[in-house]
């Protein structure tokens, strides 16, 4: 009899991977009855890290989201799976056991039936929690193999992985291939091997289209036993996203195996409605390279998942850096150049911090680094000369235990900062909070939510639910699309409205629109005011994002009269999802502070003064 092999369809990464956001809850519910009708798919993913949390930044509950949108696939039969960050949950920092704990029990009742948790280091202290917690929940625990290539990821060792992630009690088994770069024949003899181990394990594979390897890696896996396969449909399949469900299901179907038909009249509906999901505000937020399979991705390994936010990001990189170079008479570089640059610095970067796999939150480490180094150097300053905490978290064992040495001039430069390298259990530097967000939220009169999720989230993505609370998140937002539609349009030289309003919950928010390339600022609060400027020296923003004075609820936020010493952390620039921190080059007093938390600054902005 032929083997069956069957098909998911990675809703949540088909969005992930093309552009920043994803859709709204109206929209999900709407595309669900034509997903189930199309016939051929067993899973969904609907959820996850990244997906839920954007939720948040355009001003939208995840919650209802999430409980909406599994709903309809469970009367179908189908099951629901999320992709999880074992010690991050959800977001791109660490979480406190209590945090994790709820976290499955929120997601279980919510609907979605099956956590596919991964680790960027592969460190199973990581990743064994989450088993075990997704289990006592109720969940199917999906544990991954983050695929990668490197001389240390050896077939050998991503079978050894599995093989303690099954004795752990994994009841499935996911080869993770995030950024489309595990060669086709390796991955087949991973699958062989821990099939041999053993042999009714089930086994999914994930894989991204961009460096051009799926199509061949998805054939040596089923050839080899794999039992379910990542697909997406058009027009979010290929480029930086997945291959399409009809190649793939033909190609299968022409090796022999036996797969489920495609209802193409359901397919059309579906490929319709995400392209109107992306024509009315979606796909302001996909950059156009994004629809293209790129091999240069072979060399650096970047993921599928990060490109989506990377191009966007980029963008706003290539303007700060140009603006500099403008000032300083240097020739501006263009997206490719800088492209190549970042991609052959993050080729040299990877072994330098250990070889972490290239996927969340590790991928983003590696890739803001090497940024921040090109960004540096390109400004004639040293490389390393700006690394984030939570990438010295990284670095020094904090997340859990890297692959491969770290550079030795990486070590050098740590024992001169007093830095300690670390080998303790990961979860053990990050105590338990959830009484403290109990307490904030009992403060503010805010509900615990069915099942506690509303708990769940402020404790998970704290900024962003209490900017979510507070209507900034939609605010902001309606900001960014505002310009962005009004830069598509890109009227002539006069023309257009210099401004709009925006109204949130009843309160107005004036934005201001620029054209072209001319950066326009956020949406100001009406009752917002800056606080006075006062004596001494400008603190300034060393990079372009958004101000922060501190960065989790365990930090006392500075205020004006505060005295500080040299290498006092000031606040935080949070910029391509790390927090950078801003320290005081001298001892002083805090005389002013000129933005508030959540506000977008730009390099160079005065964000404080100290005399």
């Amino acid at each position: 009899m032929a083997k069956e092999v069957k098909f998911s369809l990675v809703f949540r990464d088909m969005w992930q991977s093309a552009g920043k956001y994803q859709p709204r809850v109206d929209q999900l519910v709407k595309v669900a009855p034509a997903i189930i009708r199309m016939g051929c798919f067993d899973r969904v993913e609907t959820n996850g890290g990244g997906f839920e949390q954007v939720n948040l930044l355009y001003g939208e509950n995840p919650n209802k989201s999430v409980r909406e949108w599994t709903k309809p696939f469970h009367e179908a039969g189908i099951q629901t799976h999320m992709l999880d960050r074992a010690l991050n949950g959800l977001r791109m920092s660490p979480c406190p056991k209590d945090l994790r704990k709820l976290f499955y029990k929120v997601k279980k009742a919510q609907g979605t039936d099956i956590t596919r948790i991964f680790c960027g280091l592969n460190d199973p202290r990581n990743v064994i929690p989450s088993i075990q917690y997704a289990k006592e929940a109720g969940m199917i625990a999906q544990a991954s193999l983050c695929i990668t290539y490197s001389p240390i990821h050896t077939v050998d060792y991503y079978v050894n992985l599995a093989k303690t992630f099954i004795d752990a009690g994994a009841d499935e088994i996911c080869l993770k291939d995030m950024a489309g770069i595990g060669r086709p024949v390796s991955l087949g003899k991973i699958v062989e091997g821990i099939k041999a181990y053993k042999n009714d394990i089930v086994i999914q594979y994930h894989s991204h289209a961009g460096p051009g390897f799926c199509m061949a890696s998805i054939l040596e896996v089923c050839k080899a036993g794999c039992d379910y396969v990542d697909t997406a449909v058009s027009p979010l399949s290929w480029g930086t996203g997945h291959a399409d469900i009809i190649a793939v299901q033909e190609m299968l179907k022409d090796a022999g195996f036996k797969v489920k038909e495609i209802n193409m009249e359901a397919y059309m509906e579906v490929r319709t409605q995400v392209q109107n999901m992306c024509d009315d505000f979606l796909g302001y937020y996909i950059p156009e390279l994004n629809h293209l399979n790129n091999s240069l991705l072979v060399k650096p390994g970047l993921p599928g998942g990060m490109m989506g936010s990377l191009m966007t990001d980029l963008e706003d990189n290539l303007k700060s850096l140009n603006k500099w170079k403008v000032k300083n008479n240097q020739p501006e570089l263009t997206t490719d150049q800088l492209l190549v640059k970042l991609f052959d610095e993050v080729a040299y970067v990877w072994p330098k911090v250990g070889y972490p796999c290239l996927v969340t939150p590790f991928s983003q480490y590696v890739k803001n680094l090497a940024l921040m180094n090109v960004m540096q150097m390109e400004k004639g300053k040293e490389r390393w000369s700006m690394i984030a905490d939570n990438i010295w978290d990284m670095i020094l064992g904090k997340s859990g235990q890297l692959p491969g040495p770290v550079a030795p001039e990486l070590v050098k430069m740590a024992e001169e900062q007093g830095r300690e390298f670390e080998t303790q259990d990961p979860q053990s530097y990050y105590p338990d909070k959830l009484e403290d967000f109990k307490a904030e939220m009992k403060e503010n009169g805010w509900e615990l939510g069915q099942d506690d999720e509303e708990l769940f989230e402020l404790a998970m993505h704290p900024e962003q639910y209490r900017a979510y609370k507070s209507g900034k998140a939609k605010a902001d937002f309606e900001a960014d699309l505002a310009k962005r539609k009004a830069a598509k349009s890109a009227p002539a030289a006069g023309e257009g409205p210099k401004s709009v309003t925006v109204n949130v919950n009843g309160v107005n928010y004036k934005v201001e629109i620029a054209y072209g390339d001319a950066p326009a600022p956020a949406a100001s609060a009406p009752a917002a005011q800056n606080a006075p400027a006062g004596e001494g020296e400008d603190v300034l923003a060393p990079l372009e994002g958004k101000f922060y004075l501190v960065k989790d609820n365990s930090e006392t936020p500075k205020k004006v009269g505060d005295r500080v010493q040299a290498g006092d952390i000031l606040g935080y620039i949070e910029a391509m999802k790390t927090f950078n921190a801003i320290r005081a080059d001298k001892p002083g007093v805090i005389t002013a502070i000129l933005a508030k938390s959540g506000d977008s600054v730009e390099e160079d902005d005065a964000i404080m003064k100290l005399a």
